[in-house]
């Protein structure tokens, strides 16, 4: 079922609150080729593993924030003392691991960045470098994985990234446009 704002505007079925309603029109879906936003992705959806994605949203700003706006040659030096800051933050999700997976993560990022140029000259590869169009007729059945995400958290984790199984793989795709799973009559199919 897609959610109606107005009769003009159907959305996804998972577009109710203003936010993600707001999240839905604005980002979900659209390509991302910025290296910063594409980690700030990255980061983002390990943090919601176990977790709601509006409660992940609801948390942004502070973890764009907490996180020095997602710059991954800061976050890859963080010491002990910034981790016991970032564990006494409310204003994210203050579970240690996810903390220390950001760190690491930032490490394997600007690794993946030396050996391609660019995360996004990576990233995208597993698309073929365009975004992906699939024709769902309703948002509430999409494939929690895809032989595409499969292949980029086996190959993510192989170059050291923690907190990209393949679910979190696609819901990466899914954020960054890489794949567009909009249902066939939403406004943004």
């Amino acid at each position: 079922m897609i959610a109606k704002s107005n009769k003009a505007q159907r959305r996804c079925h998972w577009a109710q609150k203003p936010l993600m309603i707001e999240y839905h029109d604005k980002e979900w879906g659209k390509p991302v080729h910025d290296d910063r936003l594409l980690f700030e992705f990255l980061i983002l959806e390990g943090a919601q593993a176990g977790l709601s994605w509006e409660t992940i949203l609801n948390k942004r700003e502070n973890y764009r924030r907490a996180f020095d706006r997602f710059d991954a040659k800061k976050i890859a030096c963080y010491d002990k003392r910034k981790v016991r800051a970032l564990l006494a933050d409310a204003g994210i999700v203050r579970n240690r691991l996810k903390i220390a997976t950001a760190i690491s993560n930032a490490q394997a990022f600007l690794q993946v960045q030396k050996e391609f140029g660019t995360f996004d000259r990576y990233i995208w590869q597993f698309v073929g470098g365009r975004t992906k169009k699939n024709k769902w007729t309703t948002s509430k059945r999409l494939p929690s994985h895809t032989r595409e995400s499969d292949a980029m958290s086996e190959d993510l984790k192989r170059r050291g990234f923690r907190f990209v199984g393949t679910t979190i793989c696609y819901a990466f795709m899914q954020a960054t446009g890489m794949v567009n799973d909009h249902a066939r009559d939403c406004f943004c199919y």
